[in-house]
C-alpha cells in the first residue's frame, strides 16, 4: 500500500500496536478500501503464478494478517466504544470485507494450487500441513465449488448474513440501553445491597448530568438490563412487581418496535439453511459440525440428550425444593420466573450462610488480578507484569500487561477492559485477537490479546468489588487469552486459538474457572477491602459446597439453549414468528418445570447464535466443559496440595493445550495432555449431577 496512506491513517500502521487514541470513525472507510485495493493486486499476482511450496500458504497468511490488523481494531472499537458515527463507517465497508474474504475462498486458481500442494507437498512441516488442510476445508465451505447462479446466490446470502448479524447486535445494544428503571422511593429498593445502590446512583448521575447528584442512601436510583445492574436487582429487590417489570423487559428485549429482531431471526435461519444446501449439506448444523470436534449432528444430539437425562429429574427436585421454600417464606401464589433468582438467593443463603454481596468485599479487583497472575505464574512458569502507559488505549479504564517466561524473555501482552459501560459497550465478556503470533523470516511478532469483561465498575475512591461470578468470568476470559498468548506456533493460521475447533475452544477458559474453587487460589485472590483478611477456610467450604447448588437447573438452562440452537439450525424448515416462539416455549417446557411465558422472546436478544460465532454450536459450552472438567481432574489426581506435581501437570497443560492451539486436531491435543480420550463422567461429578 502507498507509504503516504500508512502515515496518514492510523488503521494502516503496522509497526506499533493499534493507535486507539488516534483512530476515528472517519479513518475506517478510506483505510479499508485502500487496503482491499492493494490486497486485490496482490491476489491477482498470486493467482497468475501461485508458488508450488509453502510460500503459497505464507502469502495467503500475510493477506489475512493485513486485513486483521486494520479490520480487527475497527470491529473491536465497535464492541467497546459503540457510537453512531463508528457504526455508519463500519457498516459502509462491512460488505466489501465480506466480499473480499469470499473472493479469497472462492479463488479457483488458488484452490487448485492448494490441492496440488496437498498432493505433492511432502516437504511441508506438520504445522503447515494442518494449515493447508484447514484452508482447503474453509474454501469448500466458502463456496469454491460453486459456479454461475449458485455462486452469485451464495455470495449475496453471505453479504446479507453479515449485515443482519451486525444489525442484530446493534439492536440488542440499543434495546438494552433504551430501558431504564428509575426509582425514587426507598421502599422500591428495599433489600438491595449497598454496592447495587451505589452503582444505581452512579448510573442515575451519568444519565442526568446537571441535576442534583444522586446518592446510594437517598437516591434516586437507575437500574438497567445490563447484567451487573439487572442481576443484583433480580436477586435482592423485595418488590415482586418491580422484579416482574425488569424480568419482562429482559425477556422481550429487541422483540418489538424499532429494535425488533424477529424478522432478522427468520431471515437469518432461512439464509443459513440455504447456504448449507448450496454447499451440499442438509442443514446449517451439518455444515457447522463439519469443522468441529464432534463427528456429526447426531453425536451432538446424543451428547446433549445424555446430559438432559442425567439432570432432568434432579432439576425437578430442585424446582420443588425452591417452590416449597418460597411458600414457606411467605410467597403468595405459584413461583414465577421473576421469583426464581430472588428465592434461589435466599435459599442459598439459608443453606450456606453467605450471599454474593457478602463476598464482594473480599474481591477488590487489584487483589484478584494479583492472585490470578500468581496462579498462572505457578502453573505455567511465566511472569505477568503491568505495563500501563506503554500502549495506546481506547478508554481510561483499560489496562495493559506483558507476559514473560521464567527467564524474562517477552512472550505476549494483553489489554484488559474490565468494567461495564452500558452506554457504548456491548454486554457479555470475550477475548479477541489483537495481533497473532507469527514469524516473518528472522522476525518473531508476539501475540497480543483483548480481554473484555462487563464487571462492576469502581464507585468513588474504592476499587471494583467483584461478585464471585465476575471473578469466575475474569478467570474464564484469561484462560482464552492464555491459549492465544502462550502458543508456541509461529504460523498465524494455526497459532493460538486460530484453527482450534469451536467446540474445543472453551476448554482453557472453563479449565481456569475450576481454580476459583481451590482454597489456596481463592485465598490468593482475596483480601477484604476493610480488614485485608483473606477468605476464611470455613467460608471457602461453604462456597465450594454452593458450587453444586441448583447445578441441575443451571445445566438444564444451558441445555435448553443448546438444544434449541440445534433444532433451529437442523430441524427447522422455516415458518412464522408465532411458530418460532412456540418452538422456544416447547424447549423451555422440556427443560423446566416452570411453565413458560407466552410473551418470552429471549431469542430476540440471543446474540451468541444470531450475531456471534455459536450458531449450531452453542452445545460447545457443555462439550468443552466436559473436556475442562476431565483436564482439571489431572491436577486433582496429582494432588492439589502438592505444588511440585501440580506445576509439572501445569507445564504439560501449557505445552499441549495452550502451546499447540490449532496446529493439531483438538482430540489429538487433549490425548497428548491426558493420555486418553475425554469422557463426561468428570463433568457429572463436578456438577454434583448423578449419572
Amino acid at each position: 500500500m502507498p507509504a503516504e496512506l500508512e502515515l496518514a491513517n492510523p488503521l494502516l500502521q503496522r509497526d506499533t500496536l493499534p493507535p486507539f487514541q488516534e483512530i476515528e470513525a472517519r479513518h475506517i472507510v478510506p483505510a479499508i478500501r485502500s487496503l482491499l485495493a492493494a490486497l486485490e493486486q496482490r491476489l491477482l499476482e498470486l493467482e497468475k503464478a501461485p508458488p508450488a511450496d509453502a510460500a503459497l500458504l505464507d502469502a495467503l497468511a500475510d493477506i489475512d494478517y493485513e486485513i486483521q490488523r486494520s479490520w480487527g481494531p475497527a470491529g473491536h472499537l465497535l464492541g467497546v466504544m459503540n457510537a453512531s458515527e463508528l457504526r455508519e463507517a463500519y457498516e459502509a465497508v462491512e460488505q466489501e470485507v465480506t466480499a473480499f474474504y469470499l473472493r479469497i475462498g472462492q479463488s479457483r486458481p488458488l484452490f487448485d494450487a492448494l490441492e496440488r500442494l496437498e498432493a505433492f507437498g511432502d516437504s511441508l512441516d506438520g504445522i503447515r500441513r494442518r494449515a493447508l488442510h484447514l484452508r482447503l476445508r474453509d474454501a469448500r465451505h466458502a463456496g469454491v465449488g460453486l459456479d454461475g447462479a449458485a455462486r452469485q446466490e451464495f455470495n449475496d446470502n453471505a453479504r446479507e448474513l453479515t449485515r443482519l448479524a451486525t444489525e442484530f447486535s446493534n439492536a440488542v445494544l440499543d434495546a438494552t440501553r433504551a430501558y431504564r428503571l428509575e426509582l425514587v422511593e426507598a421502599q422500591d429498593v428495599d433489600g438491595l445491597p449497598p454496592a447495587a445502590l451505589a452503582m444505581a446512583a452512579a448510573s442515575w448521575n451519568r444519565s442526568h448530568p446537571g441535576e442534583a447528584p444522586a446518592g446510594p442512601e437517598q437516591g434516586p436510583w437507575q437500574f438497567t438490563l445490563d447484567f451487573p445492574s439487572y442481576m443484583p436487582f433480580m436477586q435482592h429487590a423485595t418488590s415482586r412487581s418491580l422484579r416482574e417489570a425488569m424480568y419482562r423487559a429482559s425477556i422481550t428485549r429487541s422483540s418489538a418496535g424499532e429494535f425488533d429482531n424477529t424478522a432478522r431471526i427468520l431471515r437469518i435461519l432461512k439464509l443459513r439453511r440455504r447456504q448449507a444446501q448450496l454447499l451440499g449439506f442438509q442443514s446449517w448444523a451439518e455444515l457447522s459440525v463439519d469443522s468441529k470436534m464432534a463427528q456429526n449432528v447426531e453425536e451432538v444430539r446424543q451428547f446433549l440428550e445424555q446430559l438432559l437425562g442425567a439432570s432432568r429429574a434432579a432439576g425437578s427436585r430442585e424446582y420443588a425444593e425452591l417452590n416449597n421454600f418460597a411458600a414457606e417464606s411467605g410467597l403468595e401464589g405459584p413461583l414465577r420466573q421473576w421469583d426464581v433468582a430472588y428465592y434461589s438467593e435466599r435459599l442459598r443463603e439459608s443453606q450456606f450462610q453467605f450471599s454474593d454481596e457478602e463476598l464482594r468485599p473480599y474481591f477488590p479487583m487489584p487483589r484478584v488480578l494479583q492472585g490470578l497472575f500468581a496462579l498462572a505464574e505457578g502453573l505455567f512458569g511465566v511472569r505477568i507484569e503491568a505495563a500501563d502507559g506503554e500502549a495506546p488505549i481506547w478508554h481510561p479504564d483499560v489496562r495493559y500487561f506483558r507476559i514473560r517466561d521464567g527467564g524474562g524473555e517477552a512472550l505476549a501482552s494483553f489489554y484488559l477492559d474490565p468494567y461495564s459501560r452500558p452506554e457504548n459497550k456491548r454486554g457479555g465478556a470475550w477475548m479477541d485477537v489483537c495481533i497473532p503470533r507469527r514469524r516473518r523470516k528472522q522476525d518473531l511478532e508476539l501475540p497480543v490479546a483483548y480481554l473484555v469483561c462487563n464487571g462492576t465498575p469502581p464507585i468513588g475512591e474504592r476499587p471494583s468489588l467483584m461478585t464471585f461470578r465476575e471473578v469466575e468470568t475474569l478467570f474464564h476470559e484469561f484462560g482464552h487469552g492464555l491459549q492465544h498468548m502462550l502458543t508456541e506456533v509461529d504460523f498465524p493460521d494455526v497459532s493460538g486459538i486460530s484453527g482450534v475447533e469451536w467446540d474445543a475452544v472453551e476448554l482453557p477458559s472453563q479449565f481456569m474457572e475450576n481454580w476459583c474453587y481451590h482454597l489456596q487460589t481463592l485465598q490468593g485472590i482475596s483480601a477484604h477491602i476493610d480488614s485485608g483478611a483473606t477468605i476464611p477456610e470455613d467460608l471457602f467450604v461453604r462456597i465450594k459446597g454452593a458450587r453444586t447448588f441448583r447445578a441441575a437447573s443451571d445445566m438444564l438452562r444451558q441445555l435448553r439453549f443448546a438444544l434449541l440452537d440445534l433444532q433451529l439450525h437442523h430441524d427447522w424448515r422455516g415458518g412464522s414468528a408465532d411458530e418460532l416462539f412456540a418452538l422456544q416455549r416447547e424447549m423451555e417446557a422440556r427443560t423446566s418445570d416452570l411453565p413458560p411465558l407466552d410473551e418470552d422472546r429471549f431469542l430476540c436478544s440471543f446474540s451468541h447464535i444470531f450475531a456471534g460465532g455459536y450458531s449450531a454450536g452453542y452445545y460447545s459450552y457443555k462439550w468443552a466443559e466436559a473436556l475442562s472438567a476431565d483436564a482439571f481432574e489431572a491436577f486433582e489426581e496429582a494432588g492439589l496440595g502438592n505444588a511440585a506435581r501440580v506445576a509439572e501437570v501445569g507445564r504439560r497443560f501449557r505445552h499441549t493445550v495452550l502451546a499447540m492451539g490449532g496446529s493439531r486436531p483438538a482430540m489429538e491435543v487433549f490425548e497428548l495432555f491426558r493420555g486418553r480420550k475425554p469422557g463426561i463422567e468428570a463433568l457429572l461429578r463436578q456438577s454434583g449431577v448423578a449419572a
